[in-house]
């Protein structure tokens, strides 16, 4: 832990088990990443994906955020899964339940087979048992893509999932009071509307993204 990634305050909801950090990563598979430019900050959402102790990202080599990033800008990355509202007394006490990841470190750009690997992990990452049922990628297509690693060296992560605050006189004050939970669930695959008759029945490995 550094300086950057030590918690100043709710140290209590500080996590530092490596297999909790990454579990909050694989819950989600949208992220923010930020760095600086002449004293201006810049912040993007961007998808990722995490591969052991790195987190991958793609996108265009023609997009500027990426290769200011490429070039070697320091960054920080963050994560945020809302679990629920947490409904108290009082406003002053009223929170959320959420897990959050905070990242900092410099993104390395990968080429050459390393990369073309890295892209079909983040192929099969954000779409679960798919990559072998599509196309082959076209070179042109891996040329065109712009592909980032971060390492996982410095991170700093959070976890909330308290009860009400609540205290003293508070506890007896006329409202109701409690949690409620937040679900993020997928809903029904509507099929392309050029997709052909034989293709029409939603693949098997499909149902298995909401397990």
């Amino acid at each position: 832990m550094s300086d950057k990634t030590a918690l100043t305050r709710t140290k209590h909801k500080g996590v530092e088990d490596r297999e909790q950090i990454h579990s909050i990563l694989d819950a989600s598979s949208v992220g923010y990443i930020s760095w600086a430019e002449e004293n201006q900050p810049y912040l993007i959402p961007l998808a990722y994906v995490r591969d052991g102790d790195r987190l991958l990202f793609h996108g265009s080599t023609g997009a500027g955020a990426l290769r200011k990033l490429a070039a070697g800008s320091p960054c920080c990355f963050s994560s945020f899964v809302l679990d629920g509202y947490v409904l108290a007394r009082s406003a002053f006490e009223s929170s959320m339940h959420y897990r959050s990841i905070v990242a900092f470190g410099v993104c390395r750009v990968l080429d050459g087979e390393e990369k073309v690997q890295a892209m079909n992990i983040i192929t099969e990452g954000l779409f679960p048992e798919r990559t072998a049922t599509l196309r082959p990628m076209l070179d042109k297509e891996v040329a065109a893509t712009l592909i980032l690693e971060l390492p996982l060296d410095e991170v700093s992560a959070k976890v909330s999932a308290d009860q009400p605050h609540d205290e003293g006189d508070d506890i007896s004050w006329p409202v109701w009071a409690g949690v409620v939970p937040i679900q993020h669930v997928l809903g029904t695959p509507a099929p392309a509307d050029n997709l052909m008759n034989e293709f029409q029945a939603v693949p098997e490995y499909i149902s298995r993204w909401t397990k």
